[in-house]
């Protein structure tokens, strides 16, 4: 039997050694690509701002670069020609009291003068005041009767119109806005009440006058819905809230002059579809998040404000998404300029769209461009927007439809002031309260009506038994 040769033992331990080291080094390339990635997506998010995420401005650091207009040399203000903004004078029938200011003599020579109110010299000056804020106290007497054939004593009820409590319509309607609108604290209420209205409240009875205008809003809130669920474009969006100290969201969904809230536990397309309605068939405009694609792709209209934010990302990312995220906000800002030129009345809709023809095929060739992008992250939004592609330009053919979700945030943003004092709210009660508030006030505002008085006489109606004020525009 013939020996062994070493040398073959020898091969064939270099041989595993080799198979072993190839393994290891395909191991080690493979922890080195996912070190790459991870440093790559860490150093994205470190670069997160207001220009490429969702992220609020006042995150941005000190070295973050915002979009400005070329400089133009001008001083800061006015400029010359500038026609000035000052006060009105108010028409004289607000004019409360007049006092007439007659000059002493003639300011050259001191001689006497003919007094005129007219004159060319003549000086209007008004000065606003508030008068001393004094409460308005009524007593209700509930007188008695005594029965003499069952000898049952009768005591009167309260006149239909008169609350229960102590406070009046208007009181009650002070109180609402203060902590619905203006976001005062129940402590700050109080101390404003007393200090300037001279009127003592107890933090408790706050919450009471709360849910006494929460229940005088909810028909007209209620109409509201109905409203906006029917009307041909809608904005929506959501943002995070707190109820009971848990997670919750609160919705909004808002056409041009109305705007209803909700607040739900959940962030989903359920909670979509109960605030826009089952059978909602209007324009509906958002951004990408998942819980809207139950509406038609054909009925809706991604937010190109947030696109732009995704661009400016892939240009910031680097490498070859930086070309392709540099091309979309070239056509992201030449359709923005179209837009505006149209909606300013200088681009004729005919030709606002033809021009848009060549941005819709410039967006689409680079969409898919970046859809093979070796840049994974980038590869894989431009595939989720294509997949959604139809929503992208519903603007250009619908003119009810905006290219942005701008109508919507802008009616957020008291509410999220308002949760970043509050916390949120403490109770389904609470929540209901702030739905209707925010709806209130903010389709108010934008129809220019005066908050005060409509909750004051939705509060007063309330407290007759009718209907309240409709919050719907007055055709």
């Amino acid at each position: 039997m013939a020996e062994a040769d070493p040398r073959d033992a020898r091969i064939a331990q270099l041989e595993a050694e080799l198979a072993e080291a190839r393994a290891s080094i395909a191991e080690m390339k493979q922890q080195l690509a996912e070190a790459r990635a991870t440093i790559a997506e860490l150093r994205a998010r470190l670069g997160q701002n207001s220009r490429n995420s969702n992220k609020p401005p006042s995150s941005d650091g000190p070295g973050v670069k915002r979009e400005r207009e070329k400089p133009t040399g001008r001083k800061p203000g006015g400029q010359p020609g500038h026609k000035g903004h000052r006060r009105e004078l108010l028409p004289p029938e607000k004019v409360d009291e007049v006092v007439a200011v007659r000059p002493k003599g003639c300011s050259r020579c001191g001689g006497e003068l003919e007094q005129r109110e007219d004159g060319p010299a003549a000086w209007r000056h008004q000065v606003v005041e508030l008068p001393e804020v004094k409460p308005r106290v009524t007593e209700y007497r509930l007188c008695s009767g005594h029965c003499a054939t069952c000898q049952v004593w009768t005591q009167a009820e309260l006149p239909q119109g008169v609350p229960s409590g102590a406070f009046g319509p208007r009181l009650t309607a002070v109180v609402a806005l203060l902590t619905g609108r203006l976001r005062l604290t129940k402590r700050l209420v109080q101390e404003f009440v007393s200090s300037v209205l001279g009127v003592e409240v107890a933090l408790g009875s706050i919450s009471k006058l709360e849910r006494s205008m929460s229940a005088a809003l909810q028909a007209p809130v209620e109409e509201a819905r109905a409203s906006v669920r029917e009307a041909v474009s809608v904005n929506a969006d959501e943002t995070g809230w707190r109820e009971q100290l848990k997670k919750a969201w609160l919705w909004v969904a808002a056409t041009a002059l109305v705007v209803v809230f909700a607040i739900t536990p959940e962030r989903s397309g359920k909670a979509a579809r109960r605030l826009l309605g089952e059978d909602f068939v209007g324009f509906l405009g958002s951004d990408r998040w998942s819980a809207y694609n139950w509406v038609d792709l054909h009925l809706r209209q991604l937010c190109w404000a947030h696109l732009r934010r995704d661009f400016q990302k892939w240009v910031d990312r680097g490498g070859a998404a930086k070309p392709l995220g540099q091309a979309l906000l070239r056509q992201t800002r030449k359709l923005f300029k179209l837009y505006h030129q149209w909606r300013d009345g200088t681009l004729a809709r005919p030709a606002f769209q033809a021009q848009m023809s060549q941005v819709e095929t410039a967006v689409a060739r680079l969409l898919r461009e970046a859809r093979v992008c070796p840049d994974q992250k980038v590869a894989g939004m431009a595939e989720a927007i294509l997949q959604l592609e139809p929503a992208l330009w519903a603007f250009v053919h619908m003119e009810q439809v905006e290219p942005t979700n701008n109508r919507a945030e802008r009616a957020l943003r008291p509410a999220v002031c308002m949760r970043k004092g509050s916390f949120g709210t403490h109770s389904p009660e609470g929540s209901r309260y702030i739905e209707r508030m925010l709806t209130t006030v903010t389709t108010l505002k934008l129809q220019q009506r005066n908050v005060l008085e409509y909750l004051t006489e939705a509060m007063r109606a309330h407290l007759h038994g009718q209907p309240a004020p409709s919050l719907l525009p007055v055709s």
